[in-house]
């Protein structure tokens, strides 16, 4: 598949202004954001186009020679061999200017290493089959690397023991020349002596041994929607991991909700399924019946007579809340299914021969099929 054009990318005329870029690419992003489309592949990569068009376009030498030659310019990506690989940019930074450092940075400049938000965390929690059909309010105690009180998360015994890293310069990252092919390369790395922390401390804080975080129990409280699907992620925004660096934001906790199974409902999304075995004799003649409902209403179930074993009753509107459609339920279905009898006493048997011959019509097997076949085209 072709690569779109940068400036169809952002929606922009090729003379576009540079306030004009930058105000394109900060609706974009912010659409297109990972953080407001979680598991949303197409979101993802169109966060990616947009990223990788802004870089080029931001960049006033790198788009001038996109304006010269387009995608095919001459010593193949300005992003090396393996092409554009994302930037991590958070949200946040959209409503300001702290994008712009992050994509010069690709291009050799010598900002300083960007604050990364800490990591994200997974907790999987179970529930009942009643508490997902009505919601409920649940509580987690997690243990969570968490910033350090003492030091505020600087890993330092005060502010006077951080110097800033005189091998980097306090940029946190190291730039060196690589030959790749017949083309040489700038290449971007973390410094070593740092971390790519851009920082040294000199005397560590007690607690934290330096370490700036710890591990710490924590208490969340969360609510568990009504009509919740089984394997469900709820994301609590802040309450992952303390980021490594003091200034950068905490990461996501995602909680996995799943359910117990029901006795003899199977969810099939908002619509609950169930097979019920009944009697020959009722299925026969019919017969109205009732069951226990999650709804703590009793499930009434007409069968008319003449049903056969497999057919469905549906009970409108007696299903799972619609988590998507307040107010919503879906339906309850019903397979017939036909009861199989115990161990006959010879005088039962005797009773059903006597009414075999009552209700035998003398269709032969292959009769009996035609007509139910021809019934079924009806």
């Amino acid at each position: 598949m072709a690569k779109r054009d940068y400036y169809d990318v952002l929606g922009l005329d090729k003379g576009a202004s540079e306030d004009e870029i930058k105000k394109a690419f900060r609706s974009l992003a912010r659409k297109y954001h990972p953080d407001k489309n979680p598991d949303d592949e197409q979101s993802e990569a169109m966060f990616k186009e947009v990223q990788e068009a802004y870089a080029i376009l931001s960049n006033p030498d790198e788009r001038r020679k996109y304006d010269r030659f387009g995608h095919n310019r001459p010593g193949g990506s300005p992003f090396g061999p393996g092409g554009f690989q994302g930037v991590d940019i958070n949200i946040d930074d959209l409503f300001g200017g702290g994008f712009d450092s992050i994509f010069s940075t690709l291009f050799g400049g010598r900002q300083t290493r960007r604050n990364q938000r800490g990591s994200d965390l997974l907790y999987r929690h179970q529930i009942s089959f009643q508490d997902a059909f009505t919601g409920t309010e649940a509580e987690i105690e997690i243990e969570v690397m968490s910033s350090c009180e003492d030091c505020s998360g600087t890993g330092a015994s005060s502010p006077a023991d951080v110097r800033e890293c005189s091998t980097c310069e306090g940029h946190g990252r190291l730039r060196r020349m690589q030959r790749v092919g017949p083309f040489t390369q700038q290449v971007v790395s973390d410094c070593p002596a740092c971390n790519g922390e851009g920082k040294t401390i000199t005397n560590p804080c007690e607690k934290c041994h330096g370490e700036g975080r710890l591990n710490k129990n924590r208490k969340v409280r969360f609510t568990v929607p009504a009509g919740i699907d089984s394997g469900t992620r709820l994301r609590m925004s802040g309450y992952g991991e303390a980021s490594r660096d003091s200034r950068g934001a905490a990461g996501h906790l995602y909680i996995e909700v799943n359910h117990d199974e029901h006795p003899w409902f199977e969810r099939d999304g908002a619509d609950l399924l169930m097979a019920l075995p009944v009697n020959y004799s009722d299925i026969v003649l019919g017969c109205e019946l009732e069951i226990d409902h999650v709804d703590d209403k009793p499930l009434k179930i007409k069968i008319p007579s003449g049903s056969m074993p497999g057919e469905t009753i549906t009970v409108k509107g007696r299903g799972f809340p619609n988590s998507r459609r307040r107010g919503q339920r879906g339906d309850v279905t019903i397979v017939l299914r036909l009861k199989s009898p115990p161990r006959l006493s010879r005088a039962t048997k005797k009773a059903l021969e006597d009414l075999r011959s009552h209700i035998d019509d003398g269709a032969t097997p292959e009769e009996s099929a035609r007509d139910e076949a021809e019934r079924r085209r009806k």
